[in-house]
C-alpha cells in the first residue's frame, strides 16, 4: 500500500473482506492489499477477519469487520467524476446490483448502505455556467432525476 495520503476506514459488521473484494471489481485501478485476521486475543473470533486493505480507483481504503455498533450514512459520500454517460452507467448500474439503491441527483447506495454520487464531470460546468438562466434550468433538471442522464442534461441547459 502507497505510503502518501490518506487512507479512508470503512466500517463493517462482518463483511470486510466481501466488500473490499467488491469494490475491487468495481473500479479500475484497484486492487487488494494485506487481510489481517484477529488472533485469540479477540475482540472478534480467532481467525475471523479483522480489516482487508484495498485500493478502489487509486484511493487507498481499510474495511474493518468492528461489529454492528456503526453504519453508514449520507453524511459521507464518495463522489465518481465520471468522463461520459458510459461511465456514469457502468459505475451506477455497477453499485446498485445485488441490493442497492437508486436515490435523486446521481446519489444512490451500495448494498453496503454506503452513499455514492455519480457525477458526469460535464454536469459541474453546465451548472456553473456564467448564463443564470441556463445554469438554473440545468440545476433544476438534475434535481428531478436520479441516475444523470447527460444529453437530457445538454439539451435542457441549451434550452431545448
Amino acid at each position: 500500500m502507497p505510503a502518501d495520503g490518506f487512507t479512508t476506514c470503512l466500517w463493517f459488521d462482518g463483511q470486510a473482506e466481501e466488500a473490499a473484494n467488491y469494490y475491487v471489481s468495481v473500479f479500475k485501478n484497484s486492487r487488494l492489499g494485506r487481510v489481517g485476521h484477529y488472533t485469540e486475543a479477540g475482540p472478534g473470533p480467532a481467525g475471523s477477519v479483522l480489516a482487508a486493505e484495498f485500493v478502489a480507483n487509486g484511493q487507498k481504503f481499510v474495511a474493518l469487520n468492528g461489529g454492528p455498533q456503526f453504519t453508514f450514512d449520507e453524511a459521507i459520500s464518495f463522489q465518481i467524476d465520471c468522463a461520459d454517460q458510459e461511465e456514469v452507467d457502468h459505475y451506477w448500474n455497477r453499485l446498485i446490483d445485488d441490493g442497492g439503491s437508486a436515490g435523486p441527483c446521481g446519489w444512490l447506495k451500495d448494498k453496503y448502505g454506503l452513499s455514492w454520487q455519480v457525477v458526469p464531470v460535464r454536469l459541474i460546468d453546465l451548472i456553473s455556467d456564467p448564463d443564470q438562466e441556463k445554469a438554473g434550468r440545468t440545476f433544476h433538471a438534475m434535481l428531478q432525476m436520479s441516475k444523470l442522464d447527460i444529453a437530457a442534461l445538454e439539451k435542457v441547459f441549451a434550452g431545448e
